[in-house]
């Protein structure tokens, strides 16, 4: 019980933030496992909602200081759930029908760079030369990964993710917020946006997709994505940003593509060109250099 009552130590939150990123990075290798059986919507809803299912016995008592919630409070976990489980997920997973999960895992490492471009043109707020210079090499980064082409599919598919990036942004955003206002415990704050977005994708994908058909294989996938990759991680994930800030868990999440890459390998048999190996670690040295004067960039989040 101390996960969700305590503050970490800044060793164990850095220990924590690293089993979570290790938790993420398998997140698009079964994802693409799942999909073969379960329709996205779905595969996500089902994900979501059971990872809050399983929170529930830990809520009774934690819920009482909710009577004082205002309205506006309600709102925004509300909107966290819907921005990130149901809207900004439940593109991801559709967009990994068409894509590899290198891929997919490659372009949620856009996020830093959407929310700083978000902050020129919502909140005024002008890159440092360093920043410039590391938008610049991520391009770089961005034109390797992509140099040997890309497949039919792919175009439509990476061009829905990225517009799915802007749920995670707002996600990213109102939970800083509402963190920062210490109003929410860890467990609360974790659980009910699960809820409430879970739970939504789970009444879209019925009358969409119709009622999903289950194999052993799809079973045992969504337990694990709800226990271990939602439950599990995400409870890991909130404790740890009450030690680190925004800066260090976006460094350590960035490294989820290097991860991705050789699980996809090994599980799917999706090869990455020494070429794209080349655009991932650009990549990750082209958003190091955005944050490392942008430290207030929300963490990355969608796993």
């Amino acid at each position: 019980m101390s996960l969700v009552t305590t503050k970490p130590t800044r060793l164990v939150a850095i220990a924590e933030a690293l089993i979570v990123n290790a938790i993420w990075a398998s997140t698009f290798v079964l994802v693409k496992i799942g999909l073969k059986d379960l329709h996205p919507l779905t595969l996500s809803g089902l994900r979501y909602f059971g990872g809050f299912l399983l929170l529930v016995p830990l809520l009774p008592g934690r819920l009482n200081p909710a009577r004082s919630w205002t309205p506006r409070l309600w709102l925004r976990l509300i909107l966290m759930g819907v921005s990130m489980y149901a809207v900004g997920n439940g593109v991801l997973f559709w967009g990994l029908q068409f894509m590899p999960a290198t891929t997919g895992s490659f372009i949620l490492n856009l996020l830093p760079l959407l929310v700083l471009f978000a902050g020129i043109f919502w909140l005024k707020e002008i890159p440092t030369r360093a920043q410039w210079i590391g938008i610049g090499v991520a391009v770089i980064g961005i034109a390797c990964f992509f140099s040997p082409g890309l497949s039919a599919g792919d175009p439509l598919a990476i061009g829905v993710v990225i517009v799915g990036l802007g749920s995670f942004v707002v996600f990213a955003i109102l939970g800083r917020e509402v963190a920062r206002d210490q109003r929410v415990d860890t467990l609360s704050l974790t659980a009910l946006p699960l809820a409430f977005g879970g739970g939504l994708a789970l009444l879209i994908a019925l009358p969409l997709e119709g009622l999903p058909k289950f194999s052993t294989t799809s079973i045992l996938v969504v337990v694990w994505l709800a226990l271990i990759n939602t439950a599990f991680a995400y409870l890991l994930y909130n404790h740890s940003l009450q030690a680190l800030t925004a800066f260090e868990m976006n460094l350590l999440t960035n490294l989820g593509p290097l991860i991705t890459a050789p699980l996809a390998w090994l599980v799917l048999g999706e090869r990455v060109t020494p070429i794209q190996l080349v655009g991932i670690v650009t990549l990750i040295a082209g958003v190091v250099l955005v944050e490392w004067r942008g430290q207030n960039v929300p963490p990355a989040l969608g796993d």
